[in-house]
């Protein structure tokens, strides 16, 4: 029987590849595929943690915040000198030193951190050295630091301002941040003081401090480019752009604002030279504090937990969602007996508000679990149906890893109305197919067996294997329902809720578009 026959003609036996339209010659239309977050990203639910022994903790740093908002009026002064020596004392050089190949190697790295550490390749030394930059945040030694400034460093010291050199140790390293802190001993540090990194401005006048090229303490001078940057592949990105000069030896330095409070580290650059072109990309303070404080009390960082895989909306999935705007994030799928399924939140929801703060996108409401302290009951704000919602949910303990991982246009020769999804073939699921595509018993749907490539379909992200948990909002479990489903539709625009093995065993909603 050929494989593309026309659906109302027939219908092939169960388990066997049923296409849902045959493929057409020509097509309209660029749909791109939606992009979800890796497993490792995967902020869905596990069973509840168990309880454990609690280690004693540190006591938290001490620092200084200055929230108070910059006064954006009046003139430029003639100097910015007073600025400049408020932070001077507080950022230090920071010397690594270490027997293996770090996992950075300073200018010659893609992601373009700023690590100046020899390549083994060309100076095979057994014994390697780097230099950074730090600030001092606390007047009893604590020292905020890129952590890929130190990752396997053998041995750490600071150079002060003053000259003095000190020993330091590693407090703690987070390599989804990019954060370290160390730790001195002495009681003669001058710490800066942390401004509200929140509410920074696009324009705002910007100092970056650190010790570029490792030539000493160097300050430069430019404004806030942007906000929000995510452009490194790190799980948690939040950056402040900056076109004050950084290059390489800044890594862990400070960017300040015009009364000298620090509002970021700086991290890294776009560059195709390996030196400064005017994009550089700072940690933002409130993220840093985060992560120090845990750090120092923890010794980990506890990161907060929903049990939803978020996704952002696009004008497609906003209209098909009856949705004003395209701000929000989408939930994709719900992990059974999360702190999100827990409280009532459906697939399907769209977040609009957590904790009081308006959410932008699927990455904004990530960050924001993420700065919330597990066992927090916070208000979420949710748009069902069109209508909007509040429920409560209680912020749960991120869980590690490796504990996320295993949970796992054209013309149609025929008069017919030729329905929607052209071009995509299914069939029931069965024990073979869920070997072959690694699908578990708990996923309930129809088989994608073939997708016509440069369909809209393909162009919107399906592929054979995906498997379709629903059709425009309602669930389907058999291929002939499936097929029923794209006959005589209303337009020819389709939702889909589709699971996939390829993107981490995850859920994601897929609009195709074949007007």
């Amino acid at each position: 029987m050929n494989a593309h026959m026309n659906l109302s003609e027939s219908i092939q036996s169960v388990g066997q590849p049923q296409p849902i339209r045959p493929p057409r010659s020509s097509r309209c239309g660029r749909w791109t595929a939606f992009l979800l977050a890796a497993s490792s990203l995967f902020l869905g639910a596990i069973p509840l943690l168990q309880a454990r022994d609690e280690p004693e903790k540190n006591p938290p740093p001490i620092l200084s915040i200055d929230t108070k908002p910059l006064v954006r009026e009046g003139n430029l002064p003639r100097s910015f000198a007073p600025v400049v020596q408020k932070v001077s004392s507080s950022v230090v050089q920071v010397f690594t030193s270490s027997r293996r190949p770090s996992a950075m190697q300073g200018p010659q790295d893609p992601f373009g951190f700023f690590f100046g550490i020899p390549d083994p390749r060309r100076n095979p030394a057994p014994k390697q050295s780097g230099v950074g930059s730090g600030v001092i945040v606390s007047e009893d030694g604590y020292v905020l630091t890129n952590n890929h400034v130190v990752e396997g460093a053998d041995e750490v010291k600071i150079k002060l301002s003053d000259g003095r050199e000190l020993a330091a140790r590693i407090v703690g390293r987070d390599d989804k941040t990019d954060i370290a802190v160390l730790k001195v001993d002495s009681d003669k540090l001058s710490p800066a003081t942390f401004a509200d990194s929140d509410i920074i401005e696009v324009g705002d006048i910007a100092f970056a401090v650190g010790n570029p090229f490792g030539i000493g303490q160097t300050v430069t001078m430019g404004i806030v480019s942007a906000t929000g940057r995510a452009t490194l592949g790190l799980p948690y990105e939040d950056f402040i752009q900056t076109d004050a000069a950084i290059n390489p030896g800044n890594s862990g330095g400070a960017l300040v604002d015009a009364d000298g409070r620090l509002i970021g580290i700086n991290t890294a650059i776009i560059s195709r030279s390996g030196g400064n072109q005017g994009i550089g990309f700072a940690i933002p303070a409130n993220m840093c504090r985060d992560v120090l404080e845990s750090l120092v009390t923890d010794g980990k960082v506890n990161r907060g937990y929903l049990g939803v895989l978020p996704q952002d909306i696009t004008p497609a999935l906003a209209r098909k969602l009856d949705l004003k705007e395209s701000t929000g994030a989408l939930l994709a799928e719900i992990t059974p007996r999360g702190p999100a399924d827990r409280s009532g939140l459906r697939s399907g929801d769209v977040v609009t508000e957590f904790n009081g703060k308006p959410i932008r996108d699927a990455r904004h409401l990530r960050l924001e679990v993420a700065r919330t302290k597990p066992g927090l009951s916070v208000n979420v704000g949710i748009r069902r149906e069109g209508s909007p919602k509040s429920l409560k949910i209680t912020v749960r303990e991120r869980p590690d890893d490796r504990e996320l991982a295993g949970m796992g246009s054209g013309s149609n020769p025929s008069d017919a109305d030729p329905g929607t999804l052209n071009g995509v073939g299914v069939a029931d699921l069965n024990s073979q197919f869920r070997r072959q595509y690694r699908i578990p018993e708990r996923i309930e749907g129809v088989l994608i067996t073939e997708v016509e490539q440069e369909s809209p379909a393909w162009e919107a992200g399906l592929r054979p294997g995906d498997v379709i948990l629903e059709l425009n909002k309602e669930a389907v479990t058999k291929a002939d329902q499936a097929v029923r489903l794209t006959e005589n539709p209303k337009d020819k625009t389709t939702l889909l809720k589709v699971w996939s093995a390829a993107n981490g065993g995850s859920t994601r909603f897929v609009v195709v578009d074949e007007s």
